[in-house]
């Protein structure tokens, strides 16, 4: 997309700059297909310099939403605010905005040095400044050994690179990626996570991601907003999303959980405690509800500890035996059945168990005191570890 006269001529990214509030904006946006709204009045505040991304399953209306701040799609309400100028009337060749998609979209006929000089040609850019603006996109992506290849000759991480390097050689305002890292393998991916975040650091220049990989807005993103559908449910760092969730679905989604459903049968100012069916958990936060309410308690398998003899704690200790057991290198993960509080005694079925999950790291390579499966254990944590969902 070429760039056209607006407010936000004057903007060129530059690395160092401290993010500003509200750069991108929508304002209750709205998109609706045979009436149904896909994307239902999102509103967001996005920073300049940020890497911010739109996290959620497929159909959550997240792809839609990037199409719109692209262009590809018109609202059928609401606003876009880029800099301060609105740009929902401005079709996607005159908004100074580029979108990377999942393919990449390189021409094959093309080497990298002239995929990469493309969209400068087009604008009319005199061949000796696309040279250098070729040859700084080549640096910043490492690419300079590969300038005459085709495509097909590069690896998928190399022509990512090639994508983003034409991406950003326009200087646009805004970047869009299309799950940028969707088409690699999942240890390369890995690796080019920090590659891609490093660039567009250095660069500067604000990002919109959007991706159905958790582990992928974690890693890039200085903020998620999490989507289910067409709303955005919340919007927060990683560590914040991850460790306060406010709702049930964003705590399921992100990452693994344990999710006990119960009443509010204590509220304090500094702690509250629920009965749920695995017993009474004691948390240490208050919630300002009324006892008796229905709520939820989220608690992350990485809180839980484990042990085949009684620890000294007196609050939320529980007993279980060992289901399965799967090891994954840098920790164990364990599924212990315990029996549902106040089940008859009598009658034990897999109906009056529930199982909960944890995990352990595996910091030393021999274990003195392993667990087994079929082991009858204990299993606690501390009461600032959970968080109560009341949504």
């Amino acid at each position: 997309m070429s760039q056209a006269p607006s407010a936000l001529d004057n903007y060129t990214p530059e690395f160092g700059h401290a993010p500003v509030a509200g750069f991108l904006r929508t304002e209750k946006l709205v998109k609706r297909y045979d009436g149904v709204a896909v994307v239902d009045e999102v509103s967001l505040s996005i920073r300049k310099g940020e890497v911010f991304a739109l996290l959620g399953s497929s159909g959550c209306g997240k792809s839609t939403l990037l199409r719109m701040l692209a262009g590809f799609e018109k609202p059928s309400a609401g606003s876009i605010v880029l800099g301060g100028a609105n740009i929902v009337g401005l079709p996607p060749h005159e908004r100074p905005i580029n979108m990377m998609f999942q393919s990449y979209a390189l021409f094959p006929h093309l080497n990298v040095w002239d995929n990469i000089a493309f969209g400068l040609k087009r604008e009319g850019m005199d061949k000796a400044s696309i040279a250098v603006r070729v040859d700084e996109m080549l640096t910043l992506t490492q690419l300079e050994s590969f300038a005459k290849r085709k495509p097909h000759q590069l690896s998928g991480g190399q022509q990512q690179r090639v994508a983003l390097a034409r991406s950003l050689a326009k200087k646009p305002q805004l970047l869009l990626l299309d799950e940028p890292l969707g088409a690699l393998d999942k240890k390369l991916r890995e690796r080019t996570q920090f590659e891609l975040v490093n660039i567009l650091q250095s660069v500067g220049v604000t990002c919109v991601m959007v991706t159905h990989d958790q582990d992928e807005a974690m890693a890039m993103a200085s903020r998620i907003a999490v989507m289910s559908q067409g709303r955005v449910l919340q919007v927060g760092t990683p560590r914040e999303i991850y460790e306060h969730p406010n709702c049930r679905f964003v705590a399921d989604f992100i990452g693994n959980v344990n999710l006990f459903e119960g009443q509010l049968s204590l509220d304090e100012p500094d702690c509250c405690e629920l009965t749920t069916n695995l017993g009474v958990i004691h948390v240490g936060h208050g919630v300002s509800g009324s006892l008796g309410m229905p709520a939820a308690v989220s608690l992350r398998p990485e809180k839980i500890h484990l042990s085949k003899s009684r620890p000294n704690v007196d609050v939320n200790l529980f007993t279980g035996k060992v289901r399965e057991i799967a090891y994954f290198g840098s920790y164990s993960s364990f599924l212990v059945d315990t029996a549902v509080a106040n089940a008859n005694d009598a009658v034990q079925s897999l109906s009056q168990t529930i199982s909960i999950r944890i995990t352990q790291s595996n910091t030393a390579r021999q274990d003195s005191s392993p667990i087994d499966k079929n082991d009858q254990v204990y299993f606690w944590w501390d009461a600032a570890s959970p968080v109560v969902l009341t949504l």
